[in-house]
């Protein structure tokens, strides 16, 4: 689902961590701590619906979560009705 909606938590060259919106060159807020950036982009996502796409300080992906109606949900998440 990654798109115009996800946001991604990075490690700013600066210090600290930075939520930058998908396809953008600069962070929205930037953050001390790692815990404090998560935070932040999962609000943003849980409001606007999206996805929380959560970097490792080498900046390789460690974690997403989908927040609001996602299309292609996992099978073992998949309702089944009788």
């Amino acid at each position: 689902m990654a798109g115009r909606n996800s946001h991604h938590v990075v490690s700013n060259p600066k210090g600290g961590w930075g939520v930058k919106r998908e396809g953008s060159g600069r962070a929205i807020r930037v953050f001390d701590h790692k815990e404090e950036a998560i935070r932040f982009a999962r609000h943003i996502s849980s409001r606007e619906g999206g996805e929380v796409i959560i970097h490792s300080r080498d900046g390789r992906i460690r974690d997403k979560d989908t927040y609001g109606g996602e299309p292609f949900p996992p099978k073992d998440k998949v309702s089944r009705r009788k």
